[in-house]
């Protein structure tokens, strides 16, 4: 596989690109994951998940739902809940997104995928921009004689929500296609312009009860070189808190309604619209120069990283309303961590990565990779086919499987099923991989900052026209060896930044000059988390080498953590492992109550063929044995099973 030379004369080909900014964000026709763990996902949600996506909008009717609406047979008919339109456009963003990355890689199959994918593009696009009203409008769900009219329910309705996933396809189109025909930047243009009508300064004065628009307007704004987009966007933010919504049994800071986004002190309410509406106020605060703003925020993501997140990055501990708990309340065997919101939360540390840059770059960088492999990774089954949409730590039960080809309750299933009746996170796990290059890397006046770990080409211009061209080789997260090659020689010096995680302790770093000059290969620095920078005259061969500690360890809960004293969680790199009872198999803990099992602190977690082993025990009967532990986000993969994460210290 070879790769095209990219170009950097427009905005980058990523879900994110502010104006401006401590970092600009390096997109798809920059960065290319080319092998490893990342790499097979990107693979199989490209053939797998997308095919599986539409065959099912298509057969649950949530894309005729415009075919209707355009030839005005609606109400009758309409199938899918309020929000189905967005679950159309999510799969748009995706393959927008999908054909970004096909772009870059000149292969006879990948360009043939790519033709049949922007074929099936075009086809959904034109059937939603049939259903577009003359002014703009553009819902399955209301606006019509017989349905509720337009902006009658904002608590519920989801008709902004709906409209902020269309404007985020939008932008995935115009930077990876621009100037492409298909009619859906137009599209997304007369709704926006719409909205600002119908909320602008003079309209209603209100928001969508789940946040999203704000995100999706000031993206377009950005792309688009429209300002009143991003105007609109920060009314909304700036309205929200004051009551605009009606009150509901849950309060509304379910829709973080209660308090203005300026006095919050943490996230709170439904876990995925807090971190939608975090991700949009970012956006604004960003493009409005307001650093006050942008410093809550910072405030909010640091208290609820500390005390309302699980340690594999999830988010959301109550089922009823998908929300947030108080702080510590993180039960293991009630978290919700429904998958959505593992995404919205990489959408939102990613903005503020952007915005602040090194100084606590490597914090949010932590967040988006522990997230990335425990909750976005751990949705989808191998295959690509069936999903997670809540992400317990503890299954005291053995699931039972789906049937592939029934509709499953949104998070009842208890092991992943093909589609929800709220089937809002394969699509949204398909739009992350698809634009996942788009979070490795980013680069500065100075240099080029690295902040996740995978196999990849990184080719880019400095500020000052400087060309950069990188190979990153790794087997991480199994081996932490990370060689980053330098293809391109530098007429100055220019900085290399590495993130160096939380967990780290002990990594080291080493140059080793092309060809044996400057004395070869310099001696190793031993690292503190944080990150770590090298600023060097670059020259063809050059090669930088970071090994991070991936030796499996133990990890002690925060005692404030109720629900989790006394345990102990197995580490090893970014990834968390789970002991799962189809391990017990053929040892001496077979027959064991899975709820007597306890892990042996006084004897550390190992590597073993590839894997992870601990010494576990039966507390009632003393039975030990070395148990193969599995990676969280591999867990169910061989059947029904109860597994857990945080699992009772031996003594505690």
């Amino acid at each position: 596989m070879s790769l095209t030379t990219p170009t950097t004369t427009h905005a980058p080909v990523s879900p994110v690109a502010p104006s401006s900014g401590a970092l600009r964000p390096l997109g798809l026709d920059e960065v290319a994951i080319t092998g490893g763990f990342w790499a097979e996902r990107q693979a199989v949600n490209g053939t797998n998940t997308l095919d599986h996506v539409e065959g099912w909008l298509e057969r649950e009717g949530w894309i005729a739902n415009f075919d209707l609406a355009a030839a005005g047979k609606l109400p009758e008919g309409r199938r899918g809940r309020e929000f189905s339109d967005s679950e159309v456009y999510k799969y748009l963003e995706a393959v927008a997104w999908e054909l970004g990355r096909l772009a870059s890689v000149v292969d006879s199959d990948a360009s043939a995928r790519a033709e049949a994918l922007e074929t099936r593009f075009r086809a959904v696009v034109a059937r939603v921009a049939a259903a577009q009203e003359a002014d703009g409008y553009l819902n399955t769900r209301f606006g019509r004689p017989g349905q509720g009219a337009r902006w009658s329910d904002l608590e519920w309705g989801h008709e902004l929500y709906c409209l902020g996933h269309l404007f985020q396809a939008a932008v995935a189109r115009h930077r990876t296609s621009p100037g492409a025909d298909d009619g859906l930047v137009e599209v997304a243009r007369r709704a926006a312009d719409l909205v600002g009508e119908a909320f602008g300064p003079d309209g209603i004065q209100s928001v969508c009860g789940h946040a999203e628009i704000e995100t999706g307007l000031a993206e377009l704004g950005r792309a688009l070189g429209e300002p009143r987009y991003v105007e609109q966007a920060r009314l909304f933010v700036e309205r929200r808190g004051h009551g605009v919504l009606r009150d509901i049994e849950w309060g509304r800071s379910y829709y973080q309604d209660d308090v203005p986004v300026r006095d919050a002190d943490a996230l709170r309410g439904h876990s995925v619209r807090a971190n939608y509406l975090s991700s949009g106020a970012a956006d604004v605060a960003v493009e409005t120069g307001d650093d006050e703003l942008l410093d809550v925020l910072a405030g909010q993501w640091a208290r609820t990283v500390a005390r309302r997140t699980y340690v594999t990055g999830g988010q959301g501990s109550h089922h009823q309303d998908e929300a947030f708990g108080e702080d510590w309340e993180l039960p293991s065997d009630r978290a919700y961590s429904e998958t959505c919101a593992g995404v919205a939360s990489v959408q939102f540390s990613q903005r503020l990565l952007l915005a602040r840059g090194a100084g606590q770059g490597a914090d949010y960088g932590d967040l988006i990779e522990r997230t990335l492999y425990n909750v976005v990774a751990t949705s989808p089954a191998a295959d690509g086919r069936s999903f997670y949409y809540a992400n317990t730590l503890h299954q005291r039960v053995p699931g039972v499987p789906a049937d592939p080809d029934v509709v499953s309750p949104r998070a009842h299933s208890s092991l992943r099923a093909p589609w929800f009746e709220v089937s809002c996170c394969p699509p949204n796990v398909a739009r992350t991989f698809a634009s996942l290059a788009a979070y490795l890397a980013t680069a500065d006046a100075s240099g080029v900052q690295l902040h996740q770990y995978a196999p990849a080409t990184i080719r880019t211009t400095l500020d000052d026209g400087r060309e950069v061209a990188l190979e990153v080789e790794t087997g991480y997260p199994v081996d932490g060896r990370v060689v980053v090659r330098v293809l391109a020689d530098a007429s100055s010096p220019w900085t290399l930044s590495l993130r160096v995680p939380a967990w780290a302790e002990g990594a080291t770093l080493a140059v080793r000059a092309a060809g044996g000059g400057d004395g070869g290969a310099l001696e190793p620095r031993t690292l503190v988390p944080g990150t770590a920078t090298v600023e060097r005259a670059w020259a063809v061969g050059d090669e930088v080498v970071l090994t991070l500690p991936v030796a499996p360890r133990f990890t002690l809960p925060d005692p404030r953590v109720d629900a989790v004293r006394g345990c102990l969680v197995v580490e090893r790199g970014p990834e968390v492992f789970a002991l799962e009872t189809v391990d017990l198999a053929g040892t001496p803990l077979e027959a064991s109550d899975f709820a007597d099992l306890r892990l042996d602190p006084a004897t550390a977690p190992r590597d073993a063929d590839g894997g992870v082993v601990a010494d576990v025990v039966d507390a009632r009967t003393g039975a030990r044995a070395e148990v193969a532990l599995v990676r969280y986000h591999e867990w169910a993969e061989r059947g029904p099973s109860q597994m857990r994460v945080w699992v009772p210290a031996l003594g505690a």
